[in-house]
């Protein structure tokens, strides 16, 4: 319990963090009633703007409100909640307490619910990790195994020397590097497009349907690095367990090799595995924001870099604040997945 809690106050001081940081982000760049109305709004038009958001409030002031609009426990009087489309419980006259989904403000660029808009990119951004890691946990485990049971081989050294060189590619390059090979210049062999999103439009009807052969690429692309270092991980748990003397009894009983290597040795071997798959499921959430734009993934990804090239920055903000929260809340289960498996861990 000590454990957890501990967790819960360092989770919360990075939120905090990460909270101020978004507010700075939007007091500082550019004048969000010039961003809404653009060139065109008058000056009535725009004082109204600046009412709306508070801008017209000391720096603390805003703060205080801007706090309130995205903690899940809030004070709003009625005609906060009817104006913002606020969801929840709410109880109390004119000024009513209550708790309710986090109010991330509205889109400059759409008019649109932050919060909806990011939570319809969301099954994309989700979809594309769990194939990532998919990916790397049937490929790298695997090619772990197979190093560790060769031990000093060709396939050995092989193994080590592209996990190397998996971790030092930059994501943004393989992935141009993928998409142009892959979807370009074979494409007529793979027929695999170098963008594209979950859902695609018939050209002739104009109807959605599901084209799931546009994962193949970024997904392999997301996976490389969670690949490499599973690799590694594997191979090392995997020659550690096999040195143990339980390994050298389950032979002298006469046990097959197999036997040995997939029901003793394998399975000890992937504790640590199971949970740095656990971390880096979140680095994977974080990392494929670049892969989705260069694909032409939907997910928060490429809507958080489309908003930044928009200037619209409730989107930008409320994308960092969302993806700071899944970060902490996966890292969070990770660490109580690894106390579980490991009772020695107390800190």
């Amino acid at each position: 319990m000590k454990y957890f809690l501990k967790k819960i106050v360092y989770a919360s001081l990075i939120l905090a963090g990460v909270m101020m940081l978004v507010f700075f982000m939007l007091q500082v760049f550019g004048d969000p009633a010039r961003l809404i109305t653009g060139q065109s709004g008058d000056k009535k038009t725009m004082d109204n703007i600046r009412k709306d958001l508070y801008l017209d409030q000391p720096s603390w002031k805003r703060f205080a409100y801007y706090f309130n609009d995205i903690s899940p426990i809030a004070i709003h009087t009625q005609n906060d909640i009817e104006r913002k489309n606020l969801k929840g419980f709410f109880i109390g006259g004119d000024t009513k307490f209550g708790v309710k989904v986090p109010y991330l403000g509205r889109s400059y660029q759409t008019k649109k619910d932050v919060g909806d808009v990011l939570l319809d990119a969301l099954p994309g951004t989700i979809l594309l990790a769990l194939a990532a890691m998919l990916f790397a946990c049937i490929i790298g485990i695997s090619l772990g195994v197979l190093a560790a049971v060769k031990k000093d081989s060709w396939f050995d050294h092989g193994a080590i020397i592209g996990s190397i060189a998996g971790i030092s590619a930059p994501s943004f390059f393989m992935a141009i590097i993928i998409a142009y090979v892959f979807g370009i210049v074979l494409h007529g062999y793979t027929g695999l497009n170098p963008t594209g999103s979950l859902y695609a439009m018939d050209e002739i009807t104009g109807e959605r349907y599901l084209d799931l052969k546009n994962l193949i690429l970024p997904a392999i692309t997301l996976g490389i690095r969670p690949l490499a270092i599973i690799t590694q991980l594997t191979r090392s748990a995997m020659l550690d367990v096999l040195g143990q003397d339980y390994i050298r009894t389950a032979y002298a009983k006469g046990l097959s090799r197999n036997a040995v290597i997939f029901k003793h040795a394998l399975r000890n071997a992937l504790n640590p595995v199971i949970t740095a798959v656990t971390g880096w499921f979140a680095e994977l959430l974080a990392g494929a924001f670049f892969i989705e734009y260069i694909f032409g993934w939907k997910g928060i990804g490429k809507i958080t870099v489309d908003a930044l090239e928009k200037l619209d920055f409730p989107v930008v903000s409320g994308a960092i604040l969302f993806s700071a929260c899944i970060f902490i809340g996966i890292n969070m289960l990770a660490d109580l997945l690894y106390k579980k498996i490991d009772p020695r861990v107390t800190n």
